[in-house]
């Protein structure tokens, strides 16, 4: 069985996690693999976990009506999380998720964090303002994208 105590010490999402933080969250891990191509999760469906990816790379994407299917909004590697939809209402993926190529994660149960959240602020604190980091990052990898595809010359 994995030390999903170690492998989280050494993620760079946890890197502000107390040790018994980190324990609490490794109790709640489980290791899953993904073949290139699998999706891992689907827009519009309940979003109840919370992904650490430890190898390989995922691709997020989004249904285009324009180009009638799905186009990739942005690549997440190893060394990130995915997903956070967990933690908001009303719980549902807002992108689908499928791996470009071999993918090892570490699932969470995101209402058993929520619950921790509730349960001990000091800890919800921690894990809120690290998805908040997240968020930050993507809305400006969004924005780029955006400024790219409406650039005066057409893009």
């Amino acid at each position: 069985m994995p030390d999903y105590d170690q492998i989280l010490a050494a993620h760079p999402f946890f890197k502000e996690f107390q040790p018994d933080y980190l324990h609490q969250v490794a109790c709640l891990a489980t290791q899953v693999d993904y073949d290139r191509n699998r999706y891992i999760f689907h827009e519009g469906e309940s979003a109840e976990q919370f992904y650490v990816i430890t190898k390989g790379k995922v691709a997020l994407e989004t249904f285009s009506v324009e180009k009638k299917g799905s186009i990739s909004i942005e690549t997440i590697e190893a060394g990130e999380v995915l997903g956070w939809s967990w933690l908001f209402a009303p719980y549902r993926w807002h992108f689908s998720a499928r791996a470009l190529e071999k993918v090892q994660v570490i699932v969470l149960d995101g209402v058993s964090l929520r619950y921790m959240c509730e349960a001990d602020p000091a800890f919800g604190y921690i894990l809120v303002k690290q998805v908040a980091h997240i968020m930050m990052r993507r809305l400006q990898t969004t924005r780029l994208q955006l400024l790219d595809v409406y650039r005066p010359d057409g893009g």
